[in-house]
């Protein structure tokens, strides 16, 4: 890696810096300043500054940081890990040290994926990367496939969601160290589970950031982010910062043996050339790791672009159309971003099933009229990751209310059940599986004028609701920076053992079983582009077409009324017309066929059949 301090086999380690605004930096070993072993580095072409130590002076575990023009002190910001936070030293970490043992491990699938996401500090009551370990032959069971990690880059404080990160390359101190997190990887493959890492590759966290001071060149006024300056990804001195990027995916998927990255809101990167960062990042993992084994890149995107899918270049990409419309059908809440979709929830949703987006070119109205999207149907099912809650859509409620605790029982059951058994591969959002009464709450570790301004922006990002347009209202927000707040988002699971939990889990697992064993083994070489009706203003049928000439159908009704006049649509009824089998995969109902048969579908109900292509 040509960033940071990387240890030699004959025990000397190489420091280098670009920072190209600086005059001289000085390589300062230790951690207090009396104890400090000063030395200068060497200044190399286009902005770079290097220094190669012998071993006596410098090796794994050795405390850094660098000095510049004589005067501030910055962490190395391609630190592989930075035991004292973002704001102190680094720490030079040999990556051949760790002994890995899982050669024969090679990936899975994605028609396989079933993710999982997580966060380190509130999955478990101890938080961390050990404590982890603990629950994985749980996830196992249940069904799951792919652990996705939120964010672990280096951020300042000892709690943040992750997305805040200043030192991409140092997986964050408060979970544990380098090995402890590289022995969670390990311990997932040999129970035969991915691990996904979420990565931020749009902006830097707003505290611990010093690249500004020694190079910035990092950042572009050309391009504007919610966050400020751009990352600089297509001006002058850009293709460091490629570089910088694009090792940082080569890193987490090479030195911690990880199966892929989910890159966050993409629609914030800004960069005009070809190839842009992107397709450049897509070609070096696919050059480098994904030639010996599977390495998956997923995507969130708002703007619902289908390129990078359409090329190939990365596996799947986040459905925000599908939660909405799930989360519209079974809640009615239609503020904000919802209300994109409350003419036709219905309907949104059988496009995103058959089709991936439900927007595709189509205006926007939460968008002040843009368009919004591109056409997604010619993708299969396996380019779209499907959901019900995920970190966004619980965490940025004011009051982190998960889905269980703001919809009906059956309704949940239903929904779920088209939701595990589409084609599209399904995400769970951790202790959603067994209805978890904790909430989760937006948290960070912030100070000063810096956490105010924090917790009064949360409070004003609900003014256009309408529950909160009073700021009495807003008063009661939870403060992202209150330690409670924190720890209030814990998973409690000492409550799998009371009846509603037990139930939900059971729910899951039963759903995850189906999938493993009739639906996941017919979805290679799953037909692009599935085809739906509606019926009426809730039902909808859905089809896709497998390899073998089989149809998977989907038959449902989200909503409070049956749907009359049905059998036309289906031709469930009289199969025989069809020339076709039909294997019964899910009921959520034993009647249904009855109802089917006399045209009905009755209020909230759903089935899956495999249409079997008679010989």
């Amino acid at each position: 890696m040509p960033f940071g301090a990387t240890v030699l086999a004959d025990g000397k380690v190489i420091f280098r810096l670009w920072a190209p605004t600086a005059r001289t930096v000085e390589l300062c070993l230790g951690n207090q300043a009396a104890e400090e072993s000063v030395l200068t580095m060497d200044r190399l072409a286009d902005g770079w500054f290097q220094c190669e130590t012998p071993p006596a002076l410098a090796g794994h575990g050795t405390l850094y940081r660098y000095r510049i023009d004589g005067g501030l002190c910055v962490p190395d910001p391609a630190s592989r890990a930075n035991p004292l936070d973002a704001h102190g030293p680094s720490q030079v970490i040999d990556a051949g040290a760790f002994v890995w043992k899982d050669d024969d491990w090679h990936g899975r699938p994605w028609h396989e994926a079933v993710i999982y996401e997580l966060h380190l500090g509130a999955f478990t009551a101890e938080g961390g990367y050990t404590a982890a370990i603990q629950r994985l032959d749980y996830l196992a069971e249940l069904g799951v496939t792919a652990v996705e990690l939120m964010p672990v880059a280096d951020f300042p404080g000892a709690r943040n969601w992750g997305y805040d990160g200043v030192l991409q390359f140092a997986p964050d101190h408060s979970y544990g160290t380098p090995d402890e997190l590289k022995a969670l990887v390990q311990a997932a493959h040999a129970r035969g589970l991915m691990v996904l890492l979420d990565v931020v590759y749009n902006h830097f966290g707003p505290d611990g950031n010093y690249l500004h001071t020694y190079a910035p060149q990092f950042f572009t006024e050309r391009h504007h982010t919610p966050w400020g300056a751009a990352i600089n990804f297509d001006g002058r001195d850009s293709r460091t910062v490629r570089d910088f990027y694009i090792h940082n995916a080569l890193y987490w998927l090479d030195e911690y043996h990880l199966d892929g990255l989910r890159l966050d809101a993409v629609h914030a990167i800004a960069d005009d050339s070809r190839p842009d960062i992107l397709e450049e990042l897509a070609a070096a993992v696919h050059d480098g790791p994904g030639r010996s084994r599977q390495a998956h890149l997923i995507l969130e995107n708002d703007a619902n672009a289908v390129r990078y899918l359409r090329q190939g270049q990365f596996t799947a990409q986040w459905n925000d159309d599908i939660h909405h419309a799930l989360h519209l059908l079974l809640t009615g809440e239609c503020d904000g971003y919802y209300a994109d979709y409350a003419d036709q929830p219905a309907r949104h949703l059988a496009r995103c099933l058959a089709e991936g987006f439900a927007f595709q070119g189509e205006s926007s109205g939460f968008r002040e009229g843009r368009p919004r999207g591109e056409p997604s149907g010619h993708l299969p099912p396996g380019a779209f990751v499907n959901f019900i809650q995920t970190h966004d859509q619980v965490g940025n409620r004011a009051y982190g209310e998960r889905i269980t605790m703001i919809a009906l029982q059956r309704p949940l059951q239903v929904v779920l059940s088209v939701l595990l058994l589409a084609p599209s591969p399904p995400m769970l959002f951790m202790g959603e599986e067994f209805a978890a009464a904790t909430p989760f709450l937006f948290f960070c570790d912030f100070h000063g004028e810096l956490a105010e301004a924090i917790a009064e922006g949360r409070r004003m990002e609900f003014a256009r609701f309408r529950a909160f347009a009073n700021p009495a209202a807003r008063a009661h927000i939870p403060d992202p920076n209150a330690p409670a707040t924190f720890e209030r988002s814990k998973l409690d699971w000492g409550c799998l053992d009371e009846p509603q939990h037990k139930f939900w889990l059971d729910h899951y697992r039963s759903m995850l079983t189906l999938r493993r064993e009739q639906i996941a083994p017919r979805l290679p070489g799953i037909c692009a582009g599935g085809e739906f009706e509606l019926a009426g203003a809730s039902g909808l049928i859905v089809r896709w077409g497998l390899r073998d000439g089989a149809r998977m159908t989907l038959l449902a009704n989200l909503g409070e009324s049956p749907v009359e006049g049905f059998e036309h649509f289906s031709g469930i009824a009289l199969p025989s017309l069809f020339g076709r089998e039909i294997q019964t995969i899910y009921l959520s109902q034993s009647d249904l066929p009855d109802f089917f048969s006399a045209g009905r579908m009755p209020p909230w109900c759903a089935a899956w059949f495999i249409e079997e292509k008679r010989a």
